[in-house]
C-alpha cells in the first residue's frame, strides 16, 4: 500500500483536519490500521462506504482477530452503507434520532471511502458536494477522520479536483472551529 495524496494535518489530536488517502492498490491496509487503532483505544469507529468495501473491511477486521459482529452489535463499530445512508445523514432534520452514532462518546474515528461514488458514474460535482456536506456533518463530533478512494476508479483531473476540494473543505472546517473558540 502506498499513500499518494497527503495528510492535511496530523491525526494526533481530536478535531484535526481530515486525512485523504488515495489507494493505488485494492487492499485496505491503511483503513484497517486506522480502524484497529481506534478500536484498540476504545473509540467508536464509523465507516461509510459501499457495500463491497464494508464487507472487505469486516473480513479484514476478523482476520486481525477482532470480532466484527460483536463490535457492530455493541455500537463501537458502525457501518453506514453508501449511498443509501446519505439521505438520512444529510437530511435537514435531526439525523441522529435513534442513531448508532454516539455524540457524547470518546473521540470518534470516521472513515469515508468514496470509491463507490466514482465507480457508479455519479457527477464529479455532486460527489464533491457530498464530501463537503459529510465533513460538515462530522465536524460536531470532533472526529479524527480519513477519506479514501481507490485511484483506479478516478481520472487524474478528478483526483486533483478532489484533493483541492478536500483541502478547501477541511480548511473551512478549521476556520469555523477557530472562530468558535475565539
Amino acid at each position: 500500500m502506498s499513500l499518494q495524496a497527503g495528510n492535511h494535518a496530523g491525526l494526533q489530536a481530536p478535531g484535526e483536519a481530515c486525512r485523504l488517502v488515495v489507494r493505488k492498490e485494492r487492499g485496505l491496509a491503511e483503513i484497517l490500521q486506522f480502524v484497529v487503532a481506534g478500536l484498540d483505544i476504545g473509540q467508536q469507529v464509523v465507516i461509510m462506504a459501499g457495500p463491497i468495501c464494508l464487507k472487505e473491511i469486516a473480513h479484514g477486521l476478523s482476520e486481525t482477530g477482532l470480532k466484527t459482529d460483536a463490535l457492530l452489535h455493541s455500537g463501537r463499530l458502525v457501518f453506514l452503507t453508501a449511498p443509501n445512508c446519505l439521505g438520512d445523514l444529510l437530511r435537514p432534520s435531526e439525523p441522529l434520532q435513534r442513531s448508532p452514532l454516539h455524540r457524547h462518546s470518546t473521540v470518534m474515528r470516521w472513515v469515508t471511502d468514496w470509491s463507490w461514488a466514482y465507480g457508479n458514474g455519479s457527477d464529479v460535482g455532486t460527489i464533491r458536494d457530498y464530501q463537503r456536506r459529510i465533513h460538515e456533518f462530522i465536524r460536531p463530533f470532533n472526529a479524527i477522520s480519513m477519506c479514501t478512494v481507490h485511484c483506479e476508479r478516478v481520472e487524474r483531473g478528478d483526483l486533483l479536483a478532489m484533493l483541492v476540494d478536500h483541502r478547501r473543505g477541511t480548511k473551512s472546517v478549521e476556520a469555523t472551529r477557530r472562530m468558535a473558540h475565539a
